[in-house]
């Protein structure tokens, strides 16, 4: 994959990220406890995919720079 795809993966994956902080949060002061362990649940798995996209990323930036 090209570089540009890796940065739109982890662009998209941190702010879908950071809407469900807000929703969490939003749920657990609303008092709706039911909504906040998915919520939780899509952030984790989120910043998981952003976090291996990121070593992804990491191993293509340095095996082209030993060309």
């Amino acid at each position: 994959m090209d570089k540009k795809w890796y940065w739109g993966i982890i662009f998209f994956t941190v702010a879908v990220n950071v809407i469900m902080l807000q929703l969490t949060t939003r749920a657990y002061l609303g008092r709706e406890f039911e909504m906040v362990l998915p919520y939780s649940i899509v952030g984790v798995v989120m910043a998981g995919i952003a976090f291996f996209t990121f070593l992804q990323w990491k191993k293509v930036e340095y095996k082209e720079d030993e060309k």
